[in-house]
This record gives C-alpha cells, sequence and structure tokens, in this order.
C-alpha cells in the first residue's frame, strides 16, 4: 500500500478527518496544510487506521497495570537484579555455586 494511502482508515475516521480539515480550512489554513493537520489528529486521538473492532486495545486499567509493572522491572534492574525473575532460576544458579 503507497505511503499516504487511507483505505486501512475506518468511515468513522474519515468523516472525523474531514470536519477536522474544514475547520482549519475555515481558520485561514492552506487545504494542504488543513489535510495534513487533520490526518495528524486522527492519529493522534485513535491512534492510526484499522482500529475498529474488538480487541484492539488494551483497556485502561490493564494499560496501567502493564506500566507499573514495566516500570517495576525496570527499577529492579538498574539495581542489577536479573530480568528473569523466576525462582526456579534463581535456585538452580544457587545450587551450581555451591
Amino acid at each position: 500500500m503507497p505511503r499516504g494511502s487511507k483505505a486501512k482508515y475506518t468511515p468513522k475516521q474519515r468523516r472525523k478527518a474531514e470536519h477536522i480539515e474544514e475547520s482549519y480550512e475555515q481558520r485561514g489554513l492552506d487545504p494542504g496544510e488543513a489535510e495534513a493537520r487533520a490526518w495528524a489528529t486522527v492519529n493522534k486521538q485513535d491512534g492510526g487506521g484499522e482500529q475498529a473492532g474488538s480487541g484492539r486495545r488494551k483497556a485502561p486499567q490493564q494499560k496501567t497495570a502493564a506500566r507499573k509493572d514495566s516500570a517495576r522491572r525496570a527499577a529492579a534492574a538498574r539495581k542489577g537484579h536479573p530480568a528473569n525473575r523466576g525462582r526456579l532460576t534463581a535456585r538452580r544458579g544457587r545450587r551450581a555455586s555451591a
């Protein structure tokens, strides 16, 4: 698919971009810049094309939990803890060195 193609956007996203573009043109922007800003706005709000349907996005609670978990693991890694936090791996390491 060529770069800049809008084929993967839903009809709702296309309508939204059209309304945003018209708004920018009413404010005095040239049509090319208005179109570019309209699609940039749609991308920022909706996350790009082909987003409709069930199961496409994480629930806000899952996203928050994932971020917290990632931050916790990153902090542990900065302190020198191994990335793999499985107990079995840690036990094997102790036995091998004993």
